[in-house]
């Protein structure tokens, strides 16, 4: 990847708000198999096929992908709490940062970007996720989006920017789900999306696509600066 040696010019303030889960750490496969062992517990078979779909929602729209319809409050509640307890066991020491991360984090922070993750995990997820990596240091926020209306719903991002103090239109998402892409785009936000989970295809929407984020160059992420709303190719 390409080091600057000097600062770019940047709007200000300026922020990126950072999806965690497959965006920030590898944990698809976690989530696959704690969904895998907790539906059957009560009676409901995984729909491993639709399991896709549903990444990067909050439970309450991953439940309404695998049921096929709407989901009633106490039952979200009673099937994530043994999800969520599976998925944290299975965490420990084995949570890594995709590769990329750290220098993007170092980076961002050395020009004065503001940052926030805006995640659909609830916060203990967050909270075990950021501490094993020892990352949270590098966020000005973190938002949860677990209890509010899930990923394509941009209000996740809205809160993160609110919180850091920027203008949607001068964020950009980092993220890698479809639903999540989607969210930055009602939000106002251009979005830069990475193949972790999803086909570059599947991430059409996104302004800037990229394999990972060690590829991911400064002239890239500057490029789509200068283009304002328009996708970089």
């Amino acid at each position: 990847m390409s080091q600057s040696t000097n600062l770019p010019t940047l709007p200000s303030p300026f922020a990126v708000l950072w999806d965690l889960d497959g965006t920030l750490v590898d944990t698809k496969e976690f989530h696959y198999q704690s969904w895998a062992l907790a539906l059957p517990e009560f009676g409901y078979p995984f729909p491993a096929d639709r399991f896709q779909r549903s990444f990067g929602m909050n439970n309450t729209g991953v439940l309404e992908v695998f049921l096929g319809r709407p989901v009633e409050a106490e039952l979200v509640a009673t099937i994530s709490e043994r999800k969520e307890e599976l998925f944290r066991d299975l965490l420990h020491g084995n949570v890594q940062a995709l590769p990329g991360v750290q220098a993007w984090l170092e980076r961002l922070r050395g020009w004065g970007v503001r940052q926030a993750v805006a995640s659909s995990a609830p916060p203990a997820n967050i909270d075990i996720m950021l501490g094993e990596l020892g990352l949270a240091g590098y966020f000005d926020a973190i938002v949860s989006g677990y209890e509010l209306p899930s990923k394509p719903d941009p209000l996740v991002f809205l809160q993160a920017a609110g919180q850091v103090g920027v203008a949607p239109r001068d964020c950009i998402v980092m993220e890698d789900a479809t639903a999540g892409v989607a969210a930055a785009r009602r939000a106002g936000m251009r979005c830069i999306a990475v193949t972790s989970t999803n086909p570059p295809a599947a991430l059409h929407e996104a302004d800037l696509v990229v394999e990972r984020w060690d590829q991911l160059d400064e002239a890239g992420f500057l490029r789509l600066l200068s283009a304002g709303n328009r996708r970089v190719d």
